[in-house]
């Protein structure tokens, strides 16, 4: 059986779900919003299923764990989803946020607020930072994991309005585009 593509977003709050939403639409893809919140509302096994009922792919999909700083729910529900037999992950968004006491994730890259892709990590509100780190509070359990690619951004449909859904979520969609582009390229 075919497996599934799916691209991760580690953030769910409201305004985040607007912005991945807007998103995937201009990918093409289906969102699963039901896994949007803030921390995530359902578990694993019930995101797969729904990624499973998807009408096509690639399948989007939130997780979030409220500032929680050790393995919350949004990690819970991405290390199922990453580990289970149907699903392809073809790379992550890893969202970063002002969370204290983690060890964050090494990015290959990220989409800066001006939406342009840097070789570095950015801070929540989208700026370049001196190092490849993304700190959030839902990214570390992404370092014991063998991804294709992790993409930094920062405040999903936020970034001082430079995300906006109002304006087409252009950073998180240039994310997308990326980790789509490079999926393409070693398949």
């Amino acid at each position: 059986m075919k497996k599934i593509r799916v691209i991760l977003v580690t953030d769910g709050d409201a305004i985040a779900m607007k912005a991945v939403e807007e998103a995937t639409v201009n990918i093409g893809g289906r969102c699963i919003s039901m896994s949007a919140g803030n921390p995530t509302p359902i578990t694993g096994p019930e995101i797969v299923d729904l990624i499973k009922s998807a009408k096509h792919d690639p399948v989007v999909v939130m997780v979030d764990d409220r500032g929680h700083t050790k393995i919350g729910k949004g990690e819970q529900a991405m290390d199922y989803i990453i580990n289970n037999d149907m699903i392809d992950v073809m790379g992550v968004i890893a969202v970063a946020s002002n969370t204290k006491h983690v060890n964050g994730v090494k990015v290959d890259f990220s989409i800066d607020k001006n939406g342009k892709l840097v070789d570095c990590g950015v801070d929540k509100h989208g700026n370049k930072k001196k190092n490849h780190i993304v700190i959030g509070d839902t990214v570390d359990i992404l370092n014991k994991k063998h991804l294709p690619i992790i993409v930094g951004v920062g405040d999903p449909g936020k970034m001082n309005g430079r995300d906006s859904a109002q304006i087409g979520s252009p950073v998180i969609t240039k994310a997308m585009e990326e980790i789509i582009k490079t999926y393409n390229k070693v398949r």
